[in-house]
Formats: structure tokens, sequence, C-alpha cells
């Protein structure tokens, strides 16, 4: 496995998983679209636009860049999200197997300078995110 350069702040970080009655390749085919993540990922984006090479969404942040790590066979949803402020935000998020289910865990991890109620705030969002996404999948309103 490569580096991605990335270094952790040597914050706290906090597992947030959601169990999904759905394959490992159907979570990981949807979740790995930027097209897909305003169905989702409201707290990254209400709405994403393709521009060239790199995926802008409309986030409560203001405009942010999306890059996803490339696709791949391992599950992993790792995305890169810069701020407005200039500022890369990495955050790994995994698709693994769970029976004939699978799991998403996202790794959010506490930034520079971040109070504990902003912590709780992202960690919140992310959790409803995952719920979104959880119930997308099983309902079959992913296609």
């Amino acid at each position: 496995m490569t580096s991605t350069g990335k270094e952790s702040t040597g914050g706290e970080s906090r597992h947030l998983s959601v169990r999904i009655d759905r394959t490992v390749d159907e979570v990981y085919a949807y979740a790995s679209d930027p097209a897909n993540l305003p169905a989702w990922a409201l707290g990254l984006g209400s709405s994403v636009e393709k521009s060239g090479d790199r995926w802008i969404a409309d986030s409560p942040m203001g405009r942010v860049e999306v890059a996803f790590a490339p696709r791949n066979a391992l599950g992993v949803l790792d995305h890169d999200v810069t701020l407005p402020s200039g500022e890369t935000v990495h955050n790994p998020v995994r698709v693994i197997v769970d029976g004939a289910g699978c799991e998403v865990v996202f790794t959010l991890r506490r930034q520079p300078g971040m109070g504990d109620a902003e912590f709780e705030h992202d960690a919140g969002t992310v959790a409803a995110d995952l719920t979104r996404l959880k119930e997308l999948m099983e309902s079959g309103r992913d296609s």
C-alpha cells in the first residue's frame, strides 16, 4: 500500500459506522460516484457539479472541491475536501463486507483548533449522512 502523504493532526478520531443490507459492491458503486453526494451526503453539499476533472459542491461551508480516491476493489472511499480557505481535510472512509451486507465506516478527525461542540456537530452530521445512505440503499432509491 502506498502512503497518501496525509499526516494525522494528532487529535481525536471517532469512527462512525452504519450497516447496510446491500452488497459491498452495490454500496461502493453508489457512494463512490460524486454525482450521488447530494442525495445522501447533505453535510458535504446540497448540489455538486463536475468542472473539468474536479467536483465542486455547494456546502454549508461555501463552495468546496471534493476529490475521491481512485476507484478500487478494496472499498476505499477516502476523499479530500478543499475548503474555501484552501485548507484540505482528508476523510478516510471504508465500505467493508459484513455477511451478505456491508458496513460503511467513516473516520472523523478533530481538526486543529476545533472545539468540542463543533466536533460533536460534525459527528452528528456524518452520522445523519450515513443513515441517509443506508435508507437510500435499503429502499432501492439509489438507482
